[in-house]
């Protein structure tokens, strides 16, 4: 019975209360995104995006700090401190990685604000304005708590964000091993630049044997390089958000 009710929840947060913006960016753009940040997103991806000129959008939780998920070591502030230096945008994904459909309402906006004092105070006083859900989990009542709070919401639906869509629940592919192999990249890629649209990729780990959230270095050397090859414009979802409402 309850995974049959979060089944129905998670329906009803994908469909009800939708929040419809245009996406009508210039040209198609492609926005990277590393959830939590897991060290290696920032220790190993940090120097291929750099080779590569871009930045990404990393959504960081202040509690799992200097910890383990995943078996896997988490950012240290160091790290943080060293991205956000870097240029790259850091974004809420709330700050114990709160499940929507496990808390709340008002007790997830308070998580909310404790993440958002824990970044001010790390990283001079930044506002973030992009959020990103935990496990990809929406919960139809804390879509408001978001929608007030942030410019947009990053889901883990699939496919290219083109026309309209909901600025709370914005779809994202997987730069995961457990989603990679499902996709034809080169027809998400082109099918992006023509129909002026956007795709958001979201991630976790990078590294050789990744966990199953995660992309090898390869991975995502090769995900940039189709994006540049189909003429799509690289930028942090942030950027790409104020270019688009803008």
């Amino acid at each position: 019975m309850s995974a049959l009710l979060d089944k129905m929840r998670r329906r009803a947060g994908r469909y009800l209360d939708v929040r419809p913006a245009p996406i009508q960016p210039e040209r198609g753009t492609f926005s990277l995104s590393f959830d939590d940040i897991p060290a290696t997103a920032w220790t190993e991806a940090g120097p291929i995006l750099a080779e590569h000129g871009i930045k990404a959008t990393y959504f960081v939780c202040g509690g799992l700090e200097s910890g383990s998920n995943l078996d896997r070591p988490q950012f240290t502030t160091a790290h943080l401190q060293a991205l956000f230096e870097a240029g790259h945008e850091v974004g809420c994904h709330t700050f114990s990685h709160a499940n929507a459909l496990r808390m709340p309402a008002s007790d997830y906006a308070e998580d909310l604000d404790r993440n958002a004092a824990w970044v001010a105070e790390r990283l001079d006083g930044h506002r973030m304005t992009a959020f990103a859900w935990p496990f990809g989990d929406v919960a139809r009542a804390t879509k408001a708590v978001i929608a007030d709070r942030f410019d947009l919401g990053r889901g883990v639906g699939d496919g290219v964000n083109a026309g309209t869509a909901d600025r709370t629940n914005l779809k994202a592919i997987g730069l995961e091993a457990r989603r990679l192999p499902g996709y034809d990249l080169e027809a998400l890629m082109a099918e992006t630049a023509g129909r002026k649209g956007w795709l958001i990729a979201c991630g976790h780990d990078v590294m050789d044997g990744p966990t199953p959230y995660g992309c090898t270095p390869d991975d995502l050397d090769r995900m940039i390089r189709l994006a540049r090859a189909a003429g799509l414009e690289i930028m942090p979802i942030g950027a790409a958000w104020a270019r688009m409402a803008g």
